[in-house]
């Protein structure tokens, strides 16, 4: 896949007289896993919610390569949230019909098919409805969703949240997978040690401002993304 640089400038969002971001200017980049990380509060999710073009920001600019960001970009976003997305009622199979037709993909059954398989959930009772899943199930199923189109971006909100540490294994496994499809990928999340595991590089948000901003080709151990996160929080 031949992907391109998503660029954030001067973006701002306020709700009333809240700033939630302020000035953020950033740069992710293809085949690369961006952890952006902060306390409560930061803007983590608010940004996320930008990116996805859920969110209408008050300010700024963003651009996929030389392409302005807005609503006709959702179908290059791949999305998952600790929630998990779907329609508790139907199955997995019939969750990936609906969005496949809603995609308008062509040989729609084969890559539903491919997409369990992909998931481990192509052994699963077909007409077992997904309130009836784990939460790990849950999450394998919300994967397949934000893939079954072959997006260009994968934005992460909190995936991890509530997965046991084989269900997080998983995840963090999944994420470097598609870093080397040469995907975009953000990931949101509190976890310092998941954020040293798959990211190649390393935001920290406070109070809506970018406190930090590194890149490692190499990626972060543990205990550097844990310094560098309490010595960009205790310097502001």
């Amino acid at each position: 896949m031949s992907g391109r640089p998503l660029r954030v400038a001067k973006l701002g969002k306020n709700f009333g007289r809240q700033r939630a971001l302020v000035d953020v200017s950033l740069e992710f980049a293809p085949a690369v896993v961006t952890a952006i990380v902060g306390p409560n509060g930061a803007g983590k999710t608010t940004l996320l919610g930008v990116l996805s073009t859920l969110v209408k920001p008050s300010s700024g600019e963003i651009r996929l390569g030389d392409e302005a960001w807005g609503r006709t970009a959702r179908q290059r976003i791949g999305y998952v949230g600790h929630e998990a997305g779907v329609y508790a009622d139907l199955s997995a199979r019939r969750n990936l019909r609906l969005f496949a037709a809603l995609y308008a993909l062509p040989d729609a059954e084969k890559r539903v098919a491919t997409m369990l398989e992909r998931v481990g959930l192509a052994d699963v009772r077909h007409d077992l409805p997904a309130r009836a899943y784990s939460r790990g199930m849950l999450q394998r199923l919300a994967l397949a969703r934000a893939l079954l189109h072959e997006p260009e971006i994968l934005l992460f909100d909190e995936p991890a949240a509530a997965l046991d540490p084989a269900g997080a294994a998983w995840l963090a496994q999944e994420l470097m997978r598609e870093r080397e499809t040469g995907r975009l990928v953000v990931l949101v999340t509190h976890d310092l040690d998941a954020a040293a595991q798959t990211a190649g590089h390393l935001v920290v948000l406070r109070r809506g401002r970018v406190v930090l901003d590194r890149e490692k080709a190499q990626g972060f151990a543990a205990p550097e993304v844990r310094n560098l996160y309490e010595e960009a929080l205790r310097d502001r």
